[in-house]
Parts: structure tokens; sequence; C-alpha cells
């Protein structure tokens, strides 16, 4: 297979900031989060790729450019000439940090309406990464297209990264979501979900639980992440914890999907699960200590 990742999921205009209403325009979404800090580890000779949908809109056309300036491809990002990429506003409130979207009709819901253009997206990728964010975004029959090319892609010799990434907000119900996330797992060599969310949705008693659960699917590699607790680490007959770095929180704004991709990363380049998970533990620890999804590649190359 080529050297080649490629993340597929939606890519938003992010507005952050809001002191005395002033914001900050972005681009940040789970799937491309990860794939920036993939493409910050992995070696020059490999190409990432980021597949979705936008318009032909100004903020398209920038998205566009951001992402090229940044060494992340663009070939396989689908044109919807009347849908725009979706918005999302970061506020402050009770000392936490709130999201409000407006994403129903992003063009990132169209991503597979064209099963051709999948297919020539995923053809020689030596990984495909996706989300349980993918997924919901879009309608069923899209989201069985979007699958079938992923099993397609795996057939033919891919390795498949499933992150969970559970957002109940954007499914009709918890059973819904969590039968769609079990099927995407099933289909996956590697699952990265995160505790809290698994013990929401699947009632899960510890991350252990989380680990075997999704080994019993016949998943061949597992690590649930847990905040700055230890991740556990799962294939074949080891089990592992992996203790988090140390660090200040400024903002956990993607520590998990940075975690993802520098785990990735440092798989397709020859690390085990384990020392992958350490190297990823050590990404989303400088991750955390900056504000915004995306921090300078330098800091975590």
């Amino acid at each position: 297979m080529a050297k080649r990742f490629v993340s597929v999921g939606e890519c938003m205009i992010e507005l952050s900031g809001g002191e005395a209403h002033q914001y900050r325009m972005g681009f940040a979404g789970d799937t491309l989060n990860s794939i920036w800090y993939a493409r910050a580890r992995l070696p020059a000779e490999w190409s990432t790729d980021y597949v979705t949908a936008l318009g032909t809109d100004a903020y398209s056309t920038e998205m566009r450019q951001f992402l090229s300036a940044h060494g992340i491809g663009t070939a396989h990002i689908q044109t919807i000439p009347e849908r725009r990429p979706g918005l999302y506003m970061i506020h402050q409130q009770d000392g936490d940090r709130h999201f409000t979207y407006w994403r129903e009709n992003s063009a990132a819901r169209l991503l597979a309406d064209d099963p051709a253009a999948l297919k020539a997206a995923f053809e020689g990728a030596a990984l495909v990464y996706f989300s349980g964010i993918t997924l919901a975004i879009l309608l069923p029959r899209a989201r069985g297209r979007l699958l079938k090319a992923i099993v397609a892609a795996r057939n033919a010799g891919s390795l498949i990264a499933f992150d969970p990434n559970a957002r109940p907000a954007l499914w009709k119900s918890l059973a819904t979501m969590g039968a769609v996330h079990t099927v995407a797992a099933s289909v996956s060599d590697i699952v990265l979900p995160t505790f809290p969310d698994e013990k929401a949705t699947f009632g899960d008693a510890s991350p252990a639980a989380t680990l075997e659960r999704y080994l019993g699917l016949g998943v061949g590699e597992v690590v649930v992440k847990d905040g700055g607790d230890p991740a556990h680490v799962g294939f074949g007959d080891r089990r592992e914890q992996v203790s988090a770095t140390a660090g200040k929180v400024v903002d956990a704004t993607g520590a998990g999907d940075s975690f993802n991709g520098a785990y990735l990363a440092a798989r397709l380049t020859g690390a085990d699960p384990v020392e992958a998970a350490r190297a990823a533990h050590g990404v989303a620890g400088i991750v955390i200590g900056h504000r915004g999804a995306l921090v300078d590649p330098a800091l975590v190359a």
C-alpha cells in the first residue's frame, strides 16, 4: 500500500474567544484535528488526504487553502455548490467551554453521496480513519455507503481506524448511536474509544470493560482513552496501562483527537501499540497546554 493516511469527516468554521463579543475564526473538526497531528508526526514521504465536502463560497475556498498550506491533501474534497461548511461557536459558561453548532445543511453531510468518489479517495490508502461524528452527520443510506466503502478499502488491504467519539445530540437515540458504533468498530482494525463516552453509551463499568467489549467484537487493537488517567491498551493477549503525560491544562479541546493522530502515525512508522500510546500521550500533553484544537505542528513534530 502507498504511504498515505486518509481521514474522512467534517471540517467546520470555528468561532472562538468571545471577549466583548469579539471572535476569532478558525477551522477544526475531530477527524481534521487527528490528521493535523498525524501529518505533524509522519515522515515527509507520507502523504495525507482529508475527505469531506465543501461548497464554492469564500469560506470553503479558504478552508481548502488552509489545509493545503499545512500539507494536507485536498484532491478528494467534493464540491457541493449549493452547500456551505458547518459552523460552531465556543463560549465560556460556569468556568467551562460550551459549543453551539450550525451544521444542519453543511456540505459535509453529503460526503458519502457519491460512491465512486469514496472509492477513489480510499484507493491505495495505508490507513483510513473515521469517527462516530463522521457517521452521525450522514443520513442512514449515506452512512451505509460510507461503511461499504470502508469495508471495500479494508478488503483491498487498508488498515481501518475508528474513534466512536460519541455525541448523543447528533443521534436519534443512544441505542441507535451504540448500534452504529458497534457495526463500525466491527469492520475496523484499530478502535480508539474514550471511556466516559462509552460508560454513558453502553454502561461500561471500567476502561478495562470497554477494552474487552471492543476486543470481543474481533477488533485487533483497542486503546481506551480516559483523560488524564492511564490509557488501556489491548492487542492479542497483551493488556497494558499507559500513564498520561502530566501537564497544566490550558485548553483540553482536541486532546483526544491529537492522541489519535499521534498514535496512528506511530503505529504506521513501526511503533508497537504500547510505544504508540506513550507517544500519543506526549503529544496530547503538549496540546492541552495551548489554546485551540490545532497547535503549531512544530511543537509536536
